[in-house]
């Protein structure tokens, strides 16, 4: 099996992605199973999960898909001229059939542009000599510096004749790639055909440079035994008009690379019961075998000097396939030189079509050596397919990861970073050690902290003002985790902390990018799997760090196995093993490799972001068209102007008209009355705030009445949704006066304070029409709102609120204050009676005793108020205390 690409063997893509769909739900299913054996939350399950199943798919689906990426870059330079680019065609499936036919078409192309170059060239080339000679020719006849002689005019007609063997060689290659297989047989003379060639050939060239001629009909192959000339006339089947043009190449061809005086051989005659030969010889220099294999190739000629246009013996080999037979080059014997070009064609022949190998330049096997032991005739191969050699290496073809990511997150000239890798993987094992088993506390910190740490030293904004802002206050938040025991803090305020981190390493501004900023921690897991990749095999590369990884597994393996049966078998041994080696539950073992796989990989995907930062400031919105009319804005805000307008002066007659008033106008008291609009009117501040936004987007600015008009309406909207946040609040104060004061009661509060400081903001933003810096303005001062809430100690502020409350009114929900955590447990015992205090701390318990990295000062303070229940406590009154109250 190939480890680079594991399924290739598998011949059909729905196989392959059958296996990837089993498999990878077996390792979903056994990963899920082990955790929730061991009792791991699914927080932690779920992600492993999926990693795990993602892990066996990429490792198995390695090799699938890139063929199909590869033909994509490929056809892209294809379509600017270039066809050296190869596919990697090493699977057995549909896709790697599709690579290698596509690997075939890219080396047809090829060499169809390379011949159209040389025939533009080549035509350029042989038109270029007849045309300037003919030119100056006629130039001189007409200056009458040459008298129009007959050898002037022999000379413009030899010039003329160049010039139609071109074109009629043109016209056959057009034959030949329009595909024309008709063939018009007959009886045929062969000796005659060769007699009629041989004159063509004389009155050519051949008699200018004195070539002799020397035909031989009926004789058979060199090689067989002599029987002797025939005399009987040659007769065949075969089209009289096709197989003179092969007479008349493989003579023209002959004659060209004859030496002056020389002696041009052709011979013909039957070889068998169905076949019959025609071969030419010469005395020329021959064929050396680097360029044997192309002779009966497109613009196969193998001498510069020839004269030729590289189209003869080509066309020949077509009309020999044409007829069902070949054309070969035959070795020349030893002491002999010159080439020998040898047609063997079927006495009665059937068409057929011929391959067109003759028109591609590919290679042949064809064992042509200076000195052949023996005149074999070689037949010229004629393969269909050019080779798949691999390409000039060119531009990376994208991985299927940047593909999916595209411009959007591209990864350019990043070298592996195996300090970023090595460090996650640490942080995680620091992690597993630290977390499970303990109360949120200083060892949470000690993870939070490194683990920033590392992933702020890779950003690439590690020194921007707002990287910077975002880190002192993260810091500030992290350390929440240590000063109070409230859970549901912890993670509001670790929470907080992901966001302020992920906006600077991004550099986000605007929501949509923010949104997309911290979306892209998660899939910075799949957008970073190649430069893993990449760091993992840089790693492997490093020669003493796997054998020293090895090393380290063989020991551990080797002791574990040794020991046991030794421990096993042996009391004493085991006694002693028991007292060395920690007793480590396997449930424990599971959870901490949960925790160290989480931990690690979320640190490790932050990494990958603050590295390679996504372009998410492309996703921000486009500016909106304007309106064209003012009133198309002005009308619908205006609307709800005046709808703010109307619940101002109803806040106004409620407030001077008193509880008579309500409950004249209402029947409602006036706690009913406030508690009834609360979750209105927050909502409304959230409503206003979109409104503003969507009008600011929307009313036209081009001039300055147009600016000023926005301005006064929305600065008008604003300060009325003002009034409305300070309603809220009130309301909200004087239901819990009421009902009592819960964390829930204040957190929503503090939403609604922070609404009404987002309102300003964009009163102020208004004053310049200039709000780019609001998104981060409204993160920053909401995280700083959790920071003050944080060291407030909201738990114990609502404890003392409410005590506040029983000390004026009588009234206390002692359920609710049992239900608070440890943090309120000192300003209980503090505030209350000793046995009311009692009941309500007892009724939950004080905290457990934590070790070192547990520790945490909200549950260090309860502690220290002791555990002894109070001296006759009487269980049934506590009972009674903790009922439920109307806290509504």
């Amino acid at each position: 099996m190939n480890r680079d690409r594991p399924l290739d063997g598998l011949r059909s893509i729905k196989v392959k992605l059958a296996v990837l769909v089993g498999l990878s739900i077996v390792v979903a299913s056994l990963v899920s199973e082990a955790g929730d054996r061991a009792g791991v939350p699914a927080w932690l399950t779920v992600p492993v999960t999926i990693a795990g199943s993602l892990g066996v798919v990429q490792w198995l689906a390695r090799g699938m898909t890139s063929p199909l990426r590869e033909m994509t870059a490929a056809a892209n330079v294809m379509a600017t001229g270039g066809y050296s680019r190869r596919v990697t065609a090493t699977s057995a499936d549909e896709v790697g059939q599709l690579a290698r036919a596509f690997n075939t078409m890219a080396g047809d192309l090829a060499t169809a542009d390379q011949q159209r170059r040389q025939l533009v060239a080549m035509v350029s080339h042989e038109l270029r000599t007849p045309l300037t000679a003919q030119r100056g020719l006629l130039e001189n006849l007409v200056d009458g510096v040459v008298s129009p002689d007959d050898a002037a005019l022999r000379t413009a007609l030899t010039q003329a004749e160049r010039l139609s063997d071109l074109v009629s060689d043109l016209l056959d290659l057009s034959r030949v790639d329009g595909g024309l297989r008709t063939l018009s047989v007959e009886r045929v003379d062969v000796g005659a055909l060769i007699e009629q060639g041989v004159a063509e050939a004389r009155a050519a060239a051949a008699d200018q440079r004195r070539i002799q001629f020397a035909t031989v009909l009926g004789s058979p192959p060199p090689h067989a035994p002599d029987r002797g000339p025939s005399t009987a006339p040659l007769l065949v089947d075969a089209d009289p008009d096709r197989l003179a043009q092969v007479v008349a190449n493989l003579l023209d061809n002959a004659v060209r690379h004859s030496p002056l005086g020389g002696t041009v051989r052709i011979s013909a005659g039957v070889l068998d019961r169905e076949r019959w030969m025609l071969e030419v010889g010469d005395e020329g220099p021959g064929i050396s075998p680097d360029h044997a294999e192309h002779v009966f190739d497109r613009f196969g000629s193998w001498q510069e000097s020839g004269g030729g246009t590289g189209l003869g013996l080509a066309i020949a080999s077509w009309v020999c396939e044409l007829h069902g037979g070949s054309i070969s080059l035959i070795p020349a014997e030893a002491g002999t030189t010159g080439a020998r070009v040898r047609a063997v064609l079927p006495l009665r022949p059937t068409a057929s079509e011929p391959s067109p190998s003759h028109l591609t330049p590919t290679p042949r096997p064809l064992p042509v050596t200076a000195a052949a032991p023996s005149p074999e005739e070689t037949p010229v191969s004629t393969p269909s397919a050019v080779p798949t050699a691999p390409a000039p290496p060119g531009a990376p073809v994208p991985s299927f990861v940047d593909s999916v990511f595209g411009d959007l997150w591209p990864e350019r000239g990043l070298s592996p970073r195996p300090g970023l890798v090595l460090g996650s993987v640490g942080i995680g094992a620091w992690a597993a050690l630290v977390l499970p088993d303990r109360n949120i506390g200083l060892g949470l910190l000690l993870v939070l902290l490194p683990a920033a740490g590392l992933i702020l030293s890779g950003s690439v904004r590690l020194r921007d003002p707002w990287t910077i802002a975002s880190a002192v206050v993260g810091v500030g938040l992290a350390s929440l985790v240590v000063l109070r025991a409230a859970e549901w803090l912890t993670v509001l305020a670790v929470g907080i902390c992901g966001l302020l981190l992920m906006t600077a390493l991004t550099g986000t501004r605007g929501v949509v990018p923010a949104v997309a900023g911290w979306s892209s921690w998660v899939l910075a897991a799949v957008r970073g799997l190649p430069l893993l990749g990449r760091t993992l095999t840089a790693m492997s590369s490093v020669s003493s760090l796997w054998p020293v990884v090895r090393t380290i597994a063989l020991s551990l393996a080797a002791l574990i196995v040794f020991g046991g049966l030794f421990a096993s078998g042996d009391a004493v041994f085991g006694s002693w093993a028991e007292a060395v080696i920690p007793d480590v539950a396997v449930d424990s073992l599971v959870l901490r490799f949960f925790t160290a796989f989480v931990v690690g990989g979320t640190v490790l995907a932050a990494c990958y972001v603050a590295i390679n930062p996504p372009r998410v400031d492309r996703l921000a919105l486009p500016r909106a068209r304007s309106v064209s009319r003012a009133w198309e804005w002005l009308v619908p805000a205006g609307l709800v102007l005046a709808v703010f307008v109307a619940f101002v002066v109803a806040q106004t007659a409620a407030m001077w008209g008193g509880h008579d008033y309500l409950r004249r106008t209402t029947g409602l008291t006036y706690a009913e009355y406030v508690h009834q609009g609360f979750g209105q009117l927050t909502a409304v501040t959230f409503l206003t705030l979109l409104t503003v936004a969507l009008v600011a987007r929307k009313a036209p600015r081009e001039t300055a009445r147009e600016h000023l008009l926005l301005r006064l309406v929305l600065g008008a909207l604003c300060l009325l949704a003002l009034v409305v946040v300070g309603s809220a609040l009130y309301r909200m104060n004087v239901y819990q006066q009421a009902y009592g004061f819960t964390v829930l009661r204040v957190l929503v509060d503090a939403f609604e304070l922070w609404m009404g400081l987002l309102l300003v903001l964009v009163v102020i933003a208004g004053l310049h029409l200039s709000g780019w810096w609001i998104p981060r303005a409204a993160l920053l001062s909401g995280a700083a709102l959790v920071l003050a809430i944080g060291v407030a100690d909201p738990e114990a502020w609502v404890a003392q609120r409410n005590i506040d409350r029983f000390a004026a009114t009588g009234k206390l929900d002692a359920a609710y204050l049992a239900s608070l955590g440890a943090d309120a447990a000192p300003t209980i015992r503090s505030g209350l009676t000793p046995d009311l205090s009692a009941c309500i701390l007892s009724s939950r318990g004080l905290p457990e005793t934590d070790d070192a990295l547990g520790w945490n000062l909200g549950r260090s303070r309860a502690r220290a108020l002791g555990t002894e229940p109070l001296p006759g406590l009487d269980p049934v009154s506590c009972s009674l205390a903790l009922a439920p109250g109307d806290g509504r």
